[in-house]
């Protein structure tokens, strides 16, 4: 019997990277993207088309997906904040524009300065020309379980949010733990209120490991039929918003789960915690991956 599928898109390069304090040139973080696509990744998140003066570590995305390897089976994504983003994305040709807001109004208004509803608005030309091209449509919702500033969400408050962004023309949501407060209780809840109006297949969760429990919420999403999950490898990134974020679930963790629990990835661990290593080597950071660390060490001994 063939095992499960399960499909990790990997984010490091752009959720990731947005939040490491240095900047990665476009060469580099090329590179990177085509060591993942060698591990077998095929969901890659290459960058966003956000203003260099706002996320000066996403400069460059253009020159990134002008150098990165199109293999058969590979979908390149991209964060596409507006019109001028969806002009250079489908330039750039990609495979899947991703837009993004939040569930709750205080996080919106201080992370892109709207309402929830006036950043869905702000959406529409760009679903609109995605779709038009071909391109599928991938939608973030942020604080999906609490806000830095609010506290805690309520599920119905997500769900709302959902409900407008498939309106709106979403192929895909993806739920986000931002601050990494949830913990496996709250992510059944979450998702008892939102899988009423969203099937499985179409929804994603994005784990923060900041409290140390994304391994166990992404647990807890298996048991619901969720099979798609975003993670960083090497757990890059953090968030402005929490203290002492320690960033996404890493790839290298989900991927020892899913191996230990009988679901296939098609990803090698061994190369994409390499990749990791020498990732956090050259951003001279420690390596959050606990999986990750574990793997390298051992096949120095």
């Amino acid at each position: 019997m063939t095992p499960e599928a399960v499909a990790i898109v990997e984010v490091g390069l752009r959720d990731g990277l947005q939040n490491e304090k240095q900047s990665v040139s476009p060469e580099m973080r090329a590179d990177w993207f085509n060591a993942l696509s060698h591990a077998g990744l095929r969901r890659i998140e290459a960058g966003s088309f956000v203003s260099p003066k706002w996320v000066p570590q996403m400069s460059g995305t253009d020159e990134v997906l002008r150098r990165i390897e199109r293999k058969e089976g590979l979908e390149v994504e991209v964060l596409v904040p507006n019109a001028k983003g969806l002009e250079l994305a489908l330039a750039s040709d990609v495979d899947t524009l991703s837009i993004f807001t939040a569930a709750s109004e205080t996080f919106n208004q201080r992370n892109i300065n709207c309402t929830i509803a006036e950043s869905i608005d702000r959406f529409r030309d760009v679903v609109a020309g995605g779709r038009a091209a071909g391109k599928r449509i991938r939608a973030y919702v942020s604080c999906v379980v609490g806000c830095p500033y609010e506290g805690r969400i309520a599920p119905e408050q997500v769900a709302a949010v959902v409900e407008q962004l498939l309106e709106l023309g979403s192929d895909e949501i993806s739920l986000g733990d931002t601050i990494g407060v949830a913990r496996p209780r709250e992510i059944h809840a979450l998702l008892a209120a939102v899988l009423p109006l969203c099937p499985a297949p179409k929804l994603a969760l994005h784990c923060h490991d900041t409290r140390g429990t994304a391994v166990a919420n992404v647990y807890a999403a298996l048991e619901r039929d969720i099979r798609i999950f975003d993670s960083a490898v090497a757990g890059l990134g953090g968030c402005p918003y929490a203290k002492g974020a320690s960033g996404n679930v890493a790839t290298e963790d989900l991927l020892y789960l899913f191996q230990g629990e009988g679901f296939r990835t098609g990803v090698d661990l061994d190369a994409v915690a390499d990749l990791g290593d020498r990732i956090c080597r050259h951003l001279q950071r420690e390596n959050p991956s606990k999986a990750g660390k574990a793997l390298v060490l051992t096949r120095k001994q």
